[in-house]
């Protein structure tokens, strides 16, 4: 999933601590939600939803109406504004490469979303369903499945998510943090390369060399 460059969410800003906008940037999402809601009833049908997503991502139909029926969690065939914030949250973080970061913030949200059937459960499928959303790797699903599913029922309670985003919040810092490990010695590398590869200037009159002594004028 990939935003549209130019449009309205491109220039919007999602810290990257908490994933969440700033009071500026919420102001003007709002705004926009007005702009949007063209039958002034403070919610998106599905025909307005449907031209949002398709203006600002790359969604293809099939992906924009998934999205709106696990937002649309009354079935009123209708969506409000915190919806629509949280799915521009969940936008701009995968833009960012913020997922891991955002899912471990707002655990509580993405499994509610993710529980489309009330069950206080999910399983792999609702994994699957999801997945061009949550952008959720087929590793982190396997360690999902395999450590943290303390029933052995292949479905995943609330605790055992939030453990989850724990545990794949560490692998995500601990590559941050070889990624930056990396990057740094590159740069050592490099300035002690450039240092080496420097000619010294040539000091007449020293070490033996020549000086304007030797000449006659």
């Amino acid at each position: 999933m990939k935003l549209k460059k130019g449009s309205f969410l491109w220039y919007l800003y999602l810290d990257k601590l908490y994933c969440l906008l700033s009071v500026r940037n919420v102001k003007a999402l709002v705004d926009y939600f007005h702009l949007l809601d063209v039958h002034r009833k403070n919610t998106l049908n599905d025909i307005l939803f449907y031209h949002f997503l398709n203006h600002v991502t790359d969604l293809k139909r099939k992906q924009i109406t998934t999205v709106f029926n696990m937002l649309d969690w009354n079935a009123e065939g209708e969506i409000g504004f915190d919806q629509f914030y949280m799915l521009v949250c969940i936008l701009l973080a995968q833009e960012n490469h913020l997922g891991e970061q955002f899912i471990f913030r707002h655990s509580r949200p993405v499994f509610e979303l993710l529980d489309v059937n009330g069950e206080l459960k999910i399983g792999p499928a609702n994994f699957h369903t999801y997945n061009f959303l949550f952008n959720i790797r087929k590793q982190q699903l396997r360690e999902l499945c395999r450590n943290f599913d303390i029933s052995g029922d292949r479905r995943i309670n609330y605790k055992e998510f939030k453990l989850f985003t724990i545990f794949s919040m560490d692998k995500y810092q601990e590559r941050q943090k070889a990624k930056r490990e990396k990057k740094e010695k590159a740069l050592i590398k490099k300035k002690a390369s450039r240092q080496v590869n420097v000619s010294p200037r040539v000091s007449h009159g020293i070490n033996g060399s020549e000086s304007l002594s030797n000449y006659n004028f």
